[in-house]
């Protein structure tokens, strides 16, 4: 007897079946390509690791490395007792059964997959996703990246770092719509210093074999490239067969659930990239998690139930750029147009005495609080080891802390992290 059906073996879904199976839940999870989904297989893993290598050809060897043994650890944690691995395709048959496996509950957990720009020349030879991109054996001496986001900055700055002639041609005004706009435009002034071309409020129309060519300004202006990588964000990855099922969902936003992340079916969830809520691994790990602690809560707490206290309003994430961006809250200006009453507070890496023994001097802080050092409200960073940063912040606003607490906690002398309580 399962207890759970989760389709999905990506962070979302192995994770909350781990975490299931280790509170008495037996489960059975569907997974038809590999177990580990995007982020593991073609997403953040392989992409930090180009970003951690110093050359293409490293890059190359050492990526299938990294994913087999992280993929191998995955497998190991769903060996669990508890844990029955189906190797296919769920599909909905109705709204209690999974191919042929029948649960009260079920989670979806399908992830999302790369949405490309319906324009001429997109399905050409020399264009592809991040996917494709990472499957490349020889370095592209000319690489055209469309969109100025997560994936598409730091596909910039790795291979500008590799030795490619890079050039970037983003529809919005500025890069990295989610960090604040100080930050990104100094971060991307930073990579323009470095060689890579940007051409911010450029409309693609058409691709022309290795010929980009985008409107910006009224004036038409044409890219040549050897490999154009698409980076125009991601979709999620909806079925036909949900139809089965009942709830409901949309091709382009994906599947509509609640503040406890269940659909308009009863016992049936959506976590991750397919609820189109926050396309994050971490954020599809800790809502797994959570949606596991409402099952185990409708059964009664001798289940191990409990009420968590995730946040998930308060939500960081990181672009590994080089140097790093990373941010958790709104930003500056989005507190203004909420109307919030904040105070901004900056610091620069530059006065900071790791930084300048580390010789990584480029970098800013940006903290918003409320009035006289009050509550804070967001971080947003660029520089070495940002990610760290912010997380450092994330703990803060998840307590409710203030900025006076955060100048008050001693920090070790010297790091980085001690660029927080300096700012003013």
């Amino acid at each position: 007897m399962t207890d759970l059906i989760i389709i999905g073996a990506g962070p979302g879904g192995y994770k909350a079946a781990v975490y299931a199976a280790k509170k008495g839940l037996k489960v059975t999870i569907f997974e038809d390509v590999h177990v580990g989904g995007t982020c593991l297989n073609v997403g953040c893993i392989p992409t930090k690791t180009y970003v951690h290598s110093a050359t293409f050809a490293e890059a190359v060897e050492r990526q299938p490395q990294v994913v087999e043994a992280l993929r191998g650890g995955v497998e190991t944690l769903l060996s669990h007792p508890n844990i029955t691995l189906v190797r296919e395709k769920g599909v909905f048959i109705n709204a209690n059964t999974v191919s042929g496996v029948t649960a009260k509950h079920i989670i979806v957990a399908t992830g999302s997959s790369a949405n490309m720009l319906p324009i001429p020349g997109a399905d050409g030879q020399n264009v592809g996703s991040s996917t494709e991109l990472l499957g490349l054996k020889e370095l592209p001496k000319r690489l055209c990246i469309i969109g100025a986001g997560v994936i598409g900055m730091e596909f910039a700055s790795v291979f500008q770092k590799f030795g490619s002639e890079v050039t970037v041609v983003e529809y919005l005004k500025e890069c990295l719509p989610m960090v604040d706009g100080d930050i990104a435009k100094r971060l991307r002034k930073l990579l323009e210093k470095r060689g890579i071309t940007f051409y911010m409020g450029a409309g693609v129309k058409s691709i022309d074999g290795s010929t980009v060519l985008f409107e910006q300004k009224g004036k038409e202006v044409s890219v040549e490239a050897d490999y154009i990588l698409m980076a125009t964000g991601r979709k999620p990855n909806v079925s036909p067969d949900f139809a089965n099922a009942g709830f409901d969902y949309d091709e382009r936003k994906g599947i509509a659930v609640d503040e406890n992340f269940e659909t308009s079916v009863k016992g049936i969830y959506a976590i991750g990239d397919v609820n189109g809520r926050q396309m994050l691994a971490h954020a599809a790990e800790m809502q797994g998690i959570h949606v596991v602690n409402h099952i185990l809560g409708a059964r009664g707490k001798e289940q191990g139930a409990r009420v968590d206290g995730i946040r998930f309003d308060v939500m960081p994430a990181a672009i590994f750029t080089e140097p790093e961006a990373a941010c958790v809250g709104p930003t500056e200006d989005q507190l203004k147009e909420q109307g919030v009453p904040f105070e901004c507070h900056k610091s620069f890496y530059r006065a900071n005495g790791k930084a300048l023994a580390m010789n990584e001097t480029e970098g800013m802080v940006k903290l918003c609080c409320e009035p006289d050092e009050g509550k804070l409200l967001s971080a947003h960073v660029f520089g070495a080891h940002a990610a760290d940063i912010v997380q450092e912040v994330t703990a803060y606003i998840t307590l409710g802390a203030t900025l006076r607490q955060l100048r008050e906690t001693v920090h070790i002398h010297p790091t980085l992290s001690e660029v927080l309580i300096e700012v003013n």
